[in-house]
């Protein structure tokens, strides 16, 4: 891309992406993070990351790196925000923009992220972090936080069928304490999005318990109609 005239005194600086990827399993949420291989800081752990190519958008860059990591595409993910200390990053001035993802651990390319030294790892093993990786964690967790009251994101961290005890831990983790069982079930159920399965899942009990599908068609519908999903 050719510089303008107008631009050519301008310092430059390096643009990055980071992801802070969420998955959900055996009833814990948890974050994918790398042990770097590289220098500044090799060794240390880090979120999964890499640097914007020319003619990429940051999205473009974000999404890359994340299939990249995972084989994953199409997943969701949103912009978390922009870190830009002048010193964040000891090996140069590096510009971050940082993105939060939702993905299904299940189907992630389990080969693909330890060959890139990933490691999914619960909330409360995360350990410290290479330069404000640990501040975007905090901003990212407040986020998802603050998104799945209103937007059922959430299904995103879980299979295509759940149970609702695997809703209900879900929504606990993420806000990080207990959900009344009863009330959720009421609750959740009165949304009318859900869709009882003619399948149980007995991995707990003889009895089981039913399976659930998230219709995002009806969702869909009914948001047009004035929905607002609130949990």
């Amino acid at each position: 891309m050719m510089v303008s005239s107008f631009y050519a005194g301008e310092p430059r600086h390096l643009v990055a992406v980071d992801g802070i990827i969420f998955g959900f399993e055996d009833s814990r949420l948890k974050l994918l993070v790398i042990q770097r291989k590289v220098d500044p800081k090799q060794g240390e752990w880090s979120l999964v990351g890499g640097f914007v190519q020319e003619g990429e958008s940051t999205d473009a860059a974000a999404a890359r790196v994340l299939k990249q990591t995972t084989g994953l595409e199409n997943i969701f993910m949103d912009q978390l925000g922009c870190y830009g200390e002048v010193e964040r990053d000891s090996g140069a001035r590096v510009i971050s923009i940082a993105y939060y993802a939702l993905i299904r651990i299940k189907e992630h390319d389990h080969i693909l992220a330890t060959e890139h030294g990933a490691h999914w790892l619960e909330l409360h093993q995360i350990p410290p972090l290479i330069f404000d990786h640990g501040r975007m964690i905090a901003d990212a967790l407040k986020k998802l936080k603050d998104n799945a009251h209103f937007h059922p994101i959430g299904f995103e961290l879980l299979p295509e069928k759940f149970t609702l005890s695997q809703l209900r831990s879900l929504y606990e983790e993420i806000y990080q304490h207990e959900l009344d069982r009863r009330n959720f079930r009421k609750k959740i159920l009165a949304m009318s999005i859900l869709e009882k399965l003619d399948e149980k899942d007995k991995t707990t009990s003889k009895k089981g318990a039913h399976l659930y599908r998230f219709d995002k068609q009806k969702y869909e519908q009914l948001t047009r109609r004035g929905f607002v999903f609130e949990i």
